[in-house]
């Protein structure tokens, strides 16, 4: 299972050059929805490896020595549903969080905020979290 736009790097390398500039673009770095696929489908793929054929075998050896080709059916099939169950949770999650708009509009005030040249915010960070609880910091 590949990563989601893996194979658009090539293109984003080969515009770099285009232009004359020598190396990439910051801003040709990965958005925010697009390393949390990546995130996602890296999961999966450790998920499936954690859970081999063979560790699979391990838990069902009597079944497995009865009918070893219905067992490693049943493997894939287990395997297949669970990572589109997975999937569909996520986008669920995804979608009921607005988690692209999100992501895209974060992107966004990270990229307004380099030009700035005064800091986001002053003091210790807890207060802000007090301050907004009702708690004033003493």
């Amino acid at each position: 299972m590949a990563a989601a736009g893996g194979d658009g790097g090539a293109a984003v390398a080969g515009d770099s050059g285009a232009d004359g500039g020598g190396g990439p673009a910051l801003s040709a770095a990965p958005g925010r929805a697009q390393v949390f696929t990546t995130v996602v489908d890296t999961f999966l793929e450790k998920l499936v490896a954690a859970g081999s054929y063979q560790r699979f075998v391990n838990c069902y050896r009597c079944f497995y020595k009865l009918q070893p080709q219905l067992t490693r059916s049943i493997y894939d099939q287990f395997i297949s549903q669970l990572q589109a169950s997975i999937k569909e949770e996520i986008q669920e999650v995804k979608n009921e969080g607005n988690l692209e708009g999100l992501f895209s509009s974060l992107d966004k005030v990270v990229e307004e905020a380099k030009d700035r040249e005064e800091p986001a915010w002053y003091g210790w960070p807890g207060a802000g979290l007090m301050f907004l609880q009702g708690q004033h910091p003493g």
